[in-house]
């Protein structure tokens, strides 16, 4: 009699879990680390996020909030600028990200909340830092994906993600393409193994952290000709991209390091060029001796967007100046447009390409915005000589119709020049001299002094401030 009862309730248990298996659906699914309930029904976006959470969607965000800024870069470079409705705090590239709200995951989450868009996308550091931010917003029912490559390999499927949550994965293909076409011929080919620099990169001062070699700076530094020095470097922890290192390691490669790259930012910088070059020893690295320390902003080292191609271009004008630093030549008579002396001097004077930090549009009296020229957008193949040329004062820009506009096919006049070679110079102010055209001059003081310095010629006793400029003339004035 026992057996059968027992026999009997076991075949009771089993009816009762098929039953209760068939009422539960939607049925429960084990993704990672993380519960998510779903059902049946097929949805068009179906993956899991880099925090561990299934993300179904049944079709592409119309309203997104993207509150981190390599997100909000990307879904731009994609295409996805209407659909992005918010931003982080320091979401400043492009320059039209500056006109979209601004939210932070440190707040009130009741903001976001009360807007609901279709997708809020952060990354692994806010859940970690900001958790309560975030699960307010999960229980309000809004979407939240959270998204971060931790090495170069994964930025492509980082970039078809964020491309899936808007619906622009054709673009974003494109886009894939393309950025990797140009990649491949940024890399430096024809240098002889034994003149390659030696590169040590200081992720940030604090225990002097390097990088990995799956990182995206050390994938640059490949690309640009160097030698990572570091590549013994341990990382701080699993799948990070941030390696310890230590001052005793760096000084007993000092005479191995060519070029110190120190990247400059908002989370967990490097020193800048003045406390490298003081702190104790540092003398013996062979790039502090020669002055080779380079400040490269982060946003386009080790931020995972298309910007990195901005990074790679600078760690190779750095590394080998002797050549992509080396001044375009031109027929003597050939005459120079604004566009062309914009890249002369930069390289001439080997500039930093200018990058904005958030700290920079602070500012509301600023003659000039990066980004903001009507006539040089971001895709101009000038836009980062341009804009650095008006960052160091090389060349101004002209307000018509309360738009801004460089004019970068305008010929330089020399009015334009002469204020180039006095910036660049330092030189007595010699203003005892005549010139017949002075009332055409717009600062009489500079060219007087450029002319009584012999840096630029008079003609029959006039200057001619509005001529064009040669080539011929550009070496002269410049002394090259």
């Amino acid at each position: 009699m026992i057996k059968k009862y027992a026999i009997k309730t076991w075949m009771e248990i089993g009816f009762i879990i098929i039953i209760t298996l068939f009422i539960a659906r939607p049925w429960i699914e084990k993704g990672l680390n993380r519960i998510t309930i779903f059902d049946t029904k097929d949805y068009e976006i179906d993956f899991v996020d880099d925090s561990g959470y299934r993300i179904r969607m049944k079709k592409p965000a119309d309203s997104v909030i993207s509150l981190y800024s390599a997100h909000t870069e990307n879904l731009f470079a994609i295409g996805a600028d209407r659909e992005v409705i918010g931003v982080g705090t320091h979401s400043i590239y492009p320059y039209e990200v500056l006109l979209k709200e601004k939210y932070d995951y440190r707040s009130d989450p009741e903001k976001v909340i009360a807007i609901h868009p279709d997708v809020v996308i952060i990354r692994p550091f806010i859940e970690r830092h900001s958790p309560d931010f975030v699960n307010s917003l999960r229980r309000s029912g809004i979407t939240v994906v959270s998204l971060y490559p931790d090495n170069f390999d994964e930025f492509d499927d980082y970039i078809m993600k964020l491309a899936k949550i808007v619906g622009k994965e054709n673009t974003a293909k494109k886009k894939l393409e393309g950025f990797h076409k140009e990649l491949d011929n940024l890399k430096v080919k024809n240098i002889d193994e034994n003149k390659r620099v030696g590169v040590y990169f200081e992720s940030s001062d604090r225990e002097y952290k390097t990088i990995t070699n799956n990182s995206m700076p050390a994938y640059a530094i490949e690309l640009a000709g160097g030698i990572n020095i570091a590549t013994d470097a341990i990382p701080i922890e699993e799948g990070s991209s941030i390696a310890a290192y230590g001052v005793e390691k760096i000084l007993e490669k000092a005479d191995e390091i060519d070029v110190y790259v120190t990247q400059r930012g908002v989370m967990g910088a490097g020193g800048n060029y003045h406390s490298i070059s003081i702190r104790p020893g540092f003398y013996a690295i062979k790039a502090v001796r020669n002055k080779r320390i380079l400040e490269i902003n982060q946003k386009i080292i080790s931020s995972p967007t298309f910007r990195f191609i901005k990074g790679v271009k600078q760690l190779r004008r750095t590394f080998y100046p002797e050549i992509y630093d080396e001044i375009q030549e031109f027929d003597e008579d050939h005459l120079i447009t604004r566009e062309e002396f914009a890249k002369i001097l930069v390289k001439l004077n080997h500039d930093v390409i200018f990058i904005p930090t958030s700290s920079y549009y602070r500012d509301d009296n600023k003659e000039h915005y990066y980004g903001a020229l009507v006539d040089v957008t971001i895709e101009h193949e000038s836009f980062d000589y341009i804009e650095t040329a008006i960052r160091k004062s090389y060349l101004k820009s002209e307000i018509i119709d309360n738009e801004e506009y460089f004019n970068p096919e305008k010929y330089v006049t020399r009015e334009e020049l002469a204020r180039v070679i006095y910036l660049l110079n330092d030189l007595e102010n010699k203003i005892d001299i005549i010139i017949n055209d002075e009332e055409n001059i717009e600062n009489i003081k500079i060219v007087k002094t450029i002319v009584s310095n012999k840096l630029m010629d008079l003609e029959n006793g006039k200057f001619y401030p509005k001529r064009n400029i040669t080539f011929e003339e550009l070496k002269k004035g410049l002394d090259l």
